[in-house]
């Protein structure tokens, strides 16, 4: 980091932002070698990220060969008028970045409990339905 003084250290500020955080961004490296990044829904649950996806696609394929991975959000703090001189423009932001490597949900009693705290998350109303067990199936964590 090239402002150390800027860190975020406070566990329970980074806690926040990562269960109110809509969306985040995991970052893979492709089989050209090129890192790709997603925009995905997620839930932080019990110290741990927790993606949904389809069993297929780029970013699936990309962690079954073992790529490591990225994950990111960020919260918008302030933004900061130029001025006289455009390099005092300024955007301050509160960003989590944690590197690491994916593992796949297997058990299916807990692929369910991961999903339906994702529900939660983002259906806070309800009306979410049932999740019949081939969708299950089709379904990463």
């Amino acid at each position: 980091m090239r402002h150390p003084e800027r860190e975020l250290k406070n566990r329970e500020t980074m806690i926040a932002m990562l269960e109110r955080s809509p969306v985040g961004r995991i970052a893979t490296i492709n089989q050209k070698g090129f890192p790709v990044i997603k925009p995905v829904n997620f839930l932080y649950l019990d110290g741990r990220i927790y993606l949904h996806s389809s069993t297929k696609g780029e970013k699936i394929e990309d962690m079954q060969r073992g790529s490591p991975v990225c994950f990111e959000v960020d919260d918008p703090v302030a933004y900061v008028v130029a001025g006289a001189s455009a390099c005092k423009a300024s955007y301050y932001y509160r960003s989590i970045v944690i590197k690491g490597k994916a593992a796949f949900v297997k058990d299916p009693d807990k692929k369910m409990k991961i999903l339906e705290r994702m529900m939660e998350k983002y259906q806070p109303e309800g009306n979410d339905g049932e999740m019949p067990a081939e969708i299950l199936e089709k379904t990463a964590v």
